[in-house]
């Protein structure tokens, strides 16, 4: 019969929140002699796993598996085991992925069978490592061990296969077998399955399955809102949200709230993220849990709240490098380069050091207000005084500040002796640079890099017609035009969103399938009818709105 650890020790155990609570909980183990008891040595070495002491709850293992004899219980030493394996899978170190696999091989090899906790923990290990191969091995001993068909076997294989090389087909497979022959509560198979194609951004599938799923849980509505939020579909993101909350009136978690928050972010949703930030507060979610505090500033910055954005982050007390990072991008997508800087200055004074994307946003702060020398000396010192190298992101962005600013020559300079090769992103901030200082040459010389790049983008080519006609060369504007009706190239319509009452509504041009168009369109009607009679009297003041008829 399984002797369970005395009540004190697991009271300690569930108390431990540091290294030094670890190291004087197993001084108190051992000098009791309560190491010999493999439950509560399993106990110690998943809480020491779970505060991140990975080597130390390793070392615990190793040492007790050197004694000349483990237990004489069979259950209570592969419990040990298993926990173990899933101790070193919860790194992400590729190093303790391969100690797992090690340490699931030695149950075999120690006369015992691995039981249906063992397979799953090893998986994830496997899933780390994206090792395919070892992953059909395990599977091939589940079914040896006739354990293959346990519903959370079946779920850790069909992760590992979606996760593996994409092989989604093989998941699917085991998916479709399980459901026909497992009964009871499978929600987490089908969970699985709704991930496995999200991850791979098959998103119609996910949503197919999703909407055939016998019953669901938050996890199955959050894997999807999550997935939409990814792949770059906030406003499907946002009504799978809403028909969460509103028509299955399902409570949604941390990471639905932190995906619903970024898709927001995308739309500029102010409303509905005002409204998340109204019930997480409510809930009491956002005190200790830094990532859904740090999507709320982003979601107010990019919805143009930069002072709400400012209150959340001055009441946060815990302040990770992406919480400064974020608010620093904030501050400087809203033009206030300087107050961006400031905040810099609080960081370092703070002694928080800085990262790659934060001096993505640095850069962009000098960008906004033109601040070149500072932008320069930034640029120039990241390596030297930071620690951190550039990245093909922060030569795009020396290349934006510098061309934005009039420096044109310095910023193709800048792309020559990159020790990249430029993409579309830096060639576009030559051609936008060009058109806004009216130079031809390097107009020319950047499409011709970004037809070879991006050549159907229409954006491009308007550009340059732009900066022929600003220059009175109308044939070469034409001819332009010309090249963009010969070669296929079509202008992509533009498009807008606007948010009614926590709802996002999306705008094309040209697009009449919206189900309030007929009344938009009078009031459109109307609205020009106006701006006409007023430009009559004020005799050409104000411009017309243009719509299609």
């Amino acid at each position: 019969m399984r002797r369970w650890p005395p009540n004190e020790l697991v009271f300690l155990l569930k108390h431990c929140s540091n290294i030094n609570h670890i190291h004087q909980t197993h001084a108190y183990i051992v000098v009791r002699g309560l190491d010999q008891h493999n439950l509560l040595l399993s106990q110690f070495i998943d809480t020491t796993s779970s505060l991140g002491f990975i080597e130390y709850a390793y070392s615990l293992f190793t040492h007790k598996t050197k004694q000349p004899q483990l237990t004489s219980d069979d259950n209570d030493t592969l419990y040990i085991y298993n926990t173990t394996i899933k101790a070193l899978s919860r790194s992400r170190s590729p190093r303790f992925s391969k100690q797992a696999i090690i340490v699931y091989n030695r149950i075999q090899l120690s006369g015992l069978r691995p039981d249906t906790y063992s397979f799953p923990f090893v998986l994830k290990a496997v899933v780390r490592l994206s090792e395919l191969q070892c992953g059909r091995a395990v599977h091939s001993q589940a079914i040896a061990t006739g354990l293959a068909s346990e519903v959370n076997v079946v779920t850790a294989l069909i992760q590992m296969y979606s996760s593996c090389g994409g092989c989604v087909c093989d998941a699917r497979k085991l998916f479709d077998d399980g459901v026909s022959f497992i009964r009871g509560d499978v929600v987490v198979m089908w969970n699985a399955m709704v991930a496995g194609y999200v991850k791979i951004g098959d998103l119609e599938n996910a949503r197919d399955l999703f909407e055939k799923m016998p019953q669901r849980n938050v996890i199955s509505w959050t894997a999807l809102i999550a997935g939409y939020a990814q792949n770059n579909r906030p406003d499907d993101a946002i009504n799978v949200f809403r028909r969460m909350q509103i028509d299955e009136n399902v409570e949604p978690d941390e990471i639905a709230m932190l995906a619903v928050l970024s898709a927001c972010a995308d739309l500029g949703a102010f409303e509905l993220g005002e409204w998340i930030h109204n019930y997480v507060e409510k809930l009491g979610l956002n005190k200790n849990i830094i990532p859904l505090r740090n999507a709320l500033i982003d979601m107010y910055a990019k919805s143009g709240n930069i002072t709400k954005a400012l209150q959340v982050f001055e009441t946060m007390k815990h302040k990770s490098i992406i919480t400064w990072t974020t608010i620093i991008a904030g501050l400087a997508l809203h033009g206030l380069g300087r107050e961006a800087l400031d905040m810099f200055f609080r960081m370092e004074r703070a002694r928080v050091k800085p990262n790659e994307v934060t001096f993505i946003a640095i850069l962009s702060a000098c960008t906004h207000v033109g601040l070149v020398e500072m932008g320069r000396w930034y640029f120039n010192n990241m390596e030297s005084k930071y620690g951190i190298e550039p990245r093909i992101e922060h030569y795009g962005c020396m290349v934006d500040l510098l061309g934005r600013s009039g420096y044109l020559q310095e910023a193709l300079e800048l792309v020559k002796r990159m020790p990249f090769e430029p993409n579309a992103a830096i060639w576009g901030s030559l051609l936008a640079a060009s058109n806004v200082h009216c130079d031809a040459e390097l107009g020319e010389h950047a499409l011709l890099h970004l037809l070879q790049l991006e050549p159907h983008n229409s954006g491009k080519y308007a550009l340059l017609s732009n900066i022929y006609a600003s220059l009175g060369r109308w044939n070469d504007s034409g001819m332009v035009r010309k090249v963009m009706r010969e070669t296929g190239v079509k202008k992509m319509p533009g498009g807008s969103f606007i948010e009614v009452s926590n709802r996002v509504h999306e705008f094309i041009a040209g697009e009449k399938s919206h189900p309030q168009f007929n009344g938009i369109y009078e009031i459109l009607v109307n609205i020009n009818g106006h701006l006409k009679m007023v430009g009559h009297v004020q005799k050409g003041g104000g411009g017309l709105l243009e719509f299609d008829e």
